[in-house]
C-alpha cells in the first residue's frame, strides 16, 4: 500500500498482455487468520497484558485490579459454602463479608490493596457488597459483547476478544458502604438488586423520573425494556413520555424486539408503550405520533419540559438530535444520547452546567457526489442509484408540485422572479408534461415510459460519445476515457434481458414501474401484466436519434461549477419564459385538475423497483456490477442495519449514566464521573472517556467575574410584569442599564426610540407588548419569552455581553 487511494502489485507478471489496462474494479479479498488462546485456567492464575482488553483508558490499572477482585470474591463465595458445593455470595452491606473478600485480594496482590490504596480497596468492597445483584443495565452491555462474541465463534467473522474484558462503573457507586438497612432486600420487589447496590432512596428517585423517550426504533425499545426493569417511571410521581411518528414495518421486526407480526402498519411509540407495560403493569407512560420539531412546540412546549426530569433520544437524523439539544439546553435537561451504525456505536451524556451539549461539536458534513460525475461519468453503483433517485424526485415529485403551483397561482409570472436561473426550465417541463405528453390512458404512460428508457440509457449516451468519442485524448495527450471515467455504451430495449449480476429484468421493470408511477401522478388506473405491456409496446414507434451539434457537456467538476454560475441571457429567457406561459392552457380552462405529487419512500417496493431498474440500467450503460432491490434500497436509503448486539451495548451503557445523574448515595456528580463512549465489536474495540466541559464567556456583573456557558441564561421569575418594571429589575438587580431589548426578529425596546412610544410601552406588560409589535398571540402553554438585550454597565458604561434573558410569564 503505497497510500489512502493508491498500491502496487509486487511480484506480479502483466508481460503477456496485450493491451495496459486503464479501468477495472479491484476487490479486496481479507485473509483469514488462524488465531490461539491459553486455556482458562491458565488465564486466570496470570492473565498476560493483551489478555486483559482496555474499556477506559483512565483507568489503565483497572483491569488487572478488577481481574484479582473477581478471584477473591470467588475464593471467598467457594469458601464460604464448604462441602455443599456451589457459591455463597456475601450479603449486600455485609461489611465483615467485604473485608474477608478484601483480606483475599490482598493474599493474592499485596501492592495494589495494600493500607495505602484505599481507592482500591473501596473497589472490593462494593464489589462484594453488590457481587448477589443483577441490574439490567449490565445485563445489557455485556449481553451485546458475549452476544456478538457468540456470534464471531459461529460465523468466523470479526475477531474476538482475546482474554478477558472487564467493565465497571464504579463512579455510579456511593463513596463507602450504605448502612445494612438501606440497602437490604425485601425479597418481595423486583428493584431488590438495585436496592442492594444503590439503596432504597436512590431507587425511589428513579421510580419518580419523569423522562421524554424521542424515538421508538432499535435503540428506543431496548431503552423501554432496561426502564421497565430498572422501575424509571414506575411511581406516584414518575411517567415516561415516548414519541415516534412512523408505523412498523416487516423489516422492523428483525431488530426492534418489541414489536410482533401481528404488529405491522400500528405505530411504534403506541406499540412499544403497550409492550413496556407488559413488563411492568406500573409504568405510566404516554405515547405520541408526532416529530419533535418547531411545528410540534405546542403539543411538546414549554409546560411539557417544565415537568420533565431529563431526555433520552433514540434518533436517527443529526437535524432531530440538534432540535432536541437546543430544547435541552433551554430547559436545563439532561440529553441521553445514543446511536449505532452496524458494530459500532456511541452513547454520549449531557448534564447541565457539567459537560458541552450535543451540539458543541460536530463531525463534519458528509461529501455529495460531484454533478459532473452524477450526469456523465459515473464509477460506481452509489452513482447510478444517486441519478436515478434524483431522477425520480424531478419527474414524479417536483414537476407535479410546478404544475400545482401553476394551476393554483393568480400571478405565476410574478411567482416565478426571485428563481431567474430556472424559470424557464420550469415552464418548458410545465409545457412538456401538461401539454405535450400529457396522457389520458395507461398506454400513454406505457409509450411515455419506453420513450424514457430510449432517452435516458441510449440517446443521452450517443451524444456524450458524440462529444467525446472513444478514442478522444485530452490537450495532455492521456486517454479522455480512462481512470474513473468509464466510456459508456447505448443499450438496446430488450423486454426479456437479464443483467447477470442483480438477475433482474430491468428494461421490463423500468418501464412497469415509470409507467405505474406516471399514471398515478395523473390518476389513471395502472396495471402491471406483462402481455399487456408487450402488446402495447409492439407499436410504439421509437424516433431515430440524431446527434445534436453546439452541445456542451461539463468534463470535470470545475467545468460543471463554470456551467452553473454561468449568468443566463435575461432578455431571452423572459421572452422565451413569457411566450411559453402565454402559450399554457389557463388555470381557468383547467379548473378542478390536480396532480398528485409523489414523495419517494424506500420502503414502498413500487418506488424502489424504479430506483433500483434505472440504476441498473445506468449501471450497465458504464459497466458498473448492478445490485438486486433489497441491496439498492440499503444504499439508496444510506441504511445500515441496526443490530442486536450493538444496540443492546449502547443502551446499557447509556442507562448506566442515567444512574449517574439520578444521582449516587454520599457522592456528590462531578464531570470526571460521566463516561461517553466509543465502541466497535468487531475488531474488538471500547473506549469510556470524560465528556468535555462547556464553554464559556467571561462577563463582569454586578462587579463580579461570572463565566457563563450555553447553558446559562439570565432567569427573571417575575410573572408577566411591564416593560418598565422589567428595565428597573435589570438596574437594581445586576446595575445594568438596556439599551435595547428584542423578542426574536421586533425589537420592544430602545435608547433611540420615541420617546413618547417608549412611555406608552413601559406602561404595557412584557406579552402586550410583544403582542402590539409582533401581532400575534403567544401560545397559551408558553410558560417562558425568550429575550436578547443589549446592556451597559452602570457604573463603567461598557457594553457587557450577556446570555438570552428567559422570563418566566405564567
Amino acid at each position: 500500500v503505497t497510500g489512502p487511494f493508491t498500491f502496487e502489485l509486487v511480484g506480479c507478471d502483466f508481460t503477456s498482455c496485450s493491451e495496459p489496462a486503464t479501468q477495472g474494479y479491484i476487490t479486496q479479498v481479507k485473509q483469514p487468520i488462524k488465531m490461539s488462546f491459553r486455556t482458562y485456567e491458565e488465564a486466570m492464575i496470570g492473565p498476560a497484558e493483551d489478555e486483559l482488553m482496555m474499556s477506559d483508558f483512565a483507568k489503565f490499572d483497572r483491569p488487572g485490579l478488577l481481574h484479582t477482585a473477581f478471584r477473591s470474591l470467588e475464593a471467598y463465595a467457594e469458601k464460604q459454602s464448604g462441602a455443599a458445593g456451589g457459591m455463597t455470595l456475601p450479603n449486600p452491606g455485609d461489611a465483615a463479608a467485604a473485608e474477608s473478600v478484601l483480606e483475599v485480594a490482598k493474599s493474592l496482590d499485596a501492592e495494589t490493596f495494600g493500607v495505602d490504596n484505599e481507592a482500591n480497596a473501596r473497589i472490593v468492597r462494593q464489589l462484594s457488597s453488590g457481587s448477589r445483584a443483577v441490574l439490567s443495565p449490565i445485563c445489557a452491555t455485556l449481553g451485546g459483547i458475549v452476544g456478538q462474541e457468540v456470534l464471531k465463534a459461529c460465523s468466523g467473522k470479526f475477531t474476538p476478544i482475546k482474554g478477558f474484558l472487564y467493565i465497571d462503573a464504579d463512579e455510579c457507586l456511593p463513596e463507602s458502604l450504605l448502612p445494612v438497612e438501606e440497602v437490604t432486600p425485601t425479597g418481595a420487589s423486583r428493584y431488590d438488586s438495585q436496592v442492594a447496590v444503590f439503596g432504597r432512596t436512590i431507587q425511589n428517585k428513579l421510580l419518580d423520573l419523569n423522562y421524554f423517550l424521542v424515538g421508538a426504533g432499535a435503540i428506543g425499545c431496548e431503552m423501554l425494556k432496561n426502564w421497565a426493569l430498572m422501575g424509571v417511571g414506575c411511581g406516584g410521581n414518575g411517567h415516561i413520555h415516548i414519541t415516534d411518528m412512523d408505523r412498523i414495518e416487516k423489516s422492523n421486526l428483525s431488530r426492534q424486539f418489541l414489536f410482533r407480526s401481528g404488529d405491522i402498519n400500528e405505530f411504534k411509540s403506541t406499540t412499544a408503550a403497550r409492550a413496556a407495560q407488559t413488563m411492568n403493569a406500573e409504568m405510566k407512560i404516554t405515547p405520541y405520533q408526532d416529530k419533535v420539531a418547531p411545528d410540534s412546540e405546542h403539543v411538546f412546549g414549554d409546560d411539557f419540559y417544565d415537568k420533565l426530569s431529563g431526555v433520552c433520544t433514540a434518533l436517527d437524523n443529526v437535524e432531530a438530535r440538534l432540535y432536541v439539544d437546543q430544547r435541552c439546553l433551554f430547559y436545563r435537561l439532561p440529553m441521553l444520547e445514543s446511536g449505532t451504525l452496524g458494530t459500532k456505536g456511541n452513547t454520549q451524556v449531557v448534564v447541565p452546567h457539567l459537560t458541552e451539549n450535543y451540539g458543541a461539536t460536530r463531525d463534519p458534513p458528509e461529501k455529495s457526489i460531484p454533478v459532473c460525475t452524477l450526469k456523465n461519468f459515473p464509477n460506481q453503483i452509489q452513482h447510478t442509484l444517486q441519478f436515478a433517485r434524483d431522477w425520480f424526485e424531478g419527474e414524479f415529485r417536483q414537476t407535479a408540485e410546478d404544475i400545482n403551483a401553476y394551476l393554483s397561482s393568480n400571478d405565476f409570472a410574478a411567482d416565478l422572479v426571485s428563481q431567474q436561473a430556472t424559470k424557464l426550465d420550469t415552464v418548458r417541463t410545465i409545457q412538456r408534461v401538461l401539454v405535450e405528453e400529457r396522457p389520458t390512458t395507461f398506454e400513454d404512460c406505457i409509450i411515455w415510459a419506453r420513450l424514457k428508457f430510449e432517452d435516458l440509457f441510449a440517446n443521452q449516451v450517443k451524444q456524450l460519445l458524440h462529444n467525446f468519442p472513444e478514442d478522444q485524448v485530452t490537450s495532455s495527450g492521456a486517454q479522455f476515457w480512462s481512470g474513473s471515467k468509464r466510456c459508456p455504451k447505448p443499450l438496446v430495449f430488450d423486454l426479456d434481458a437479464k443483467c447477470e449480476d442483480a438477475e433482474m429484468r430491468n428494461c421490463f421493470d423500468f418501464v412497469v414501474a415509470a409507467a405505474n408511477l406516471r399514471a398515478s401522478i395523473f390518476g389513471i388506473n395502472g396495471r402491471t401484466d406483462e402481455e399487456y405491456f408487450r402488446q402495447v409496446l409492439s407499436n410504439v414507434i421509437v424516433p431515430d436519434f440524431a446527434p445534436k451539434e453546439g452541445v456542451k457537456i461539463a468534463a470535470n467538476e470545475a467545468e460543471a461549477k463554470e456551467e452553473s454560475n454561468a449568468p443566463p441571457a435575461e432578455m431571452d429567457v423572459d421572452t422565451e419564459t413569457s411566450q411559453i406561459l402565454d402559450a399554457l392552457p389557463k388555470p381557468a380552462e383547467l379548473a378542478g385538475f390536480k396532480l398528485t405529487p409523489i414523495e419517494f419512500d424506500k420502503d414502498i417496493d413500487d418506488h424502489m423497483l424504479f430506483v433500483t431498474a434505472c440504476s441498473n440500467l445506468r449501471a450497465m450503460n458504464y459497466s458498473i456490477p448492478t445490485e438486486d432491490t433489497h441491496r439498492s434500497r440499503a444504499i439508496a436509503g444510506k441504511i445500515i442495519p441496526a443490530i442486536a448486539t450493538t444496540t443492546a451495548l449502547v443502551t446499557g451503557l447509556i442507562c448506566l449514566e442515567l444512574y449517574k445523574i439520578v444521582g449516587s448515595a454520599r457522592r456528590e456528580l462531578q464531570l470526571e464521573h460521566l463516561k461517553n463512549g466509543f465502541v466497535n465489536l468487531a475488531i474488538p474495540f471500547m473506549t469510556l472517556s470524560e465528556p468535555q466541559p462547556p464553554a464559556t464567556t467571561k462577563a463582569v456583573l454586578n462587579g463580579k467575574d461570572w463565566n457563563w456557558s450555553a447553558w446559562d441564561s439570565l432567569d427573571v421569575n417575575k410573572g408577566d410584569i411591564t416593560l418598565g418594571q422589567f428595565l428597573e429589575y435589570f438596574e437594581s438587580e445586576y446595575k445594568l442599564e438596556i439599551t435595547m431589548l428584542s423578542f426574536g426578529v421586533s425589537i420592544l425596546f430602545s435608547f433611540f426610540a420615541n420617546p413618547q412610544k417608549v412611555a406608552e410601552r413601559k406602561k404595557m406588560k412584557m406579552t402586550e407588548v410583544i403582542k402590539d409589535i409582533t401581532k400575534k398571540d403567544l401560545p397559551s402553554n408558553q410558560l417562558f419569552v425568550i429575550l436578547e438585550v443589549i446592556a451597559n454597565d452602570l457604573e463603567s458604561d461598557e457594553e457587557v455581553e450577556l446570555p438570552y434573558v428567559k422570563l418566566r410569564i405564567k
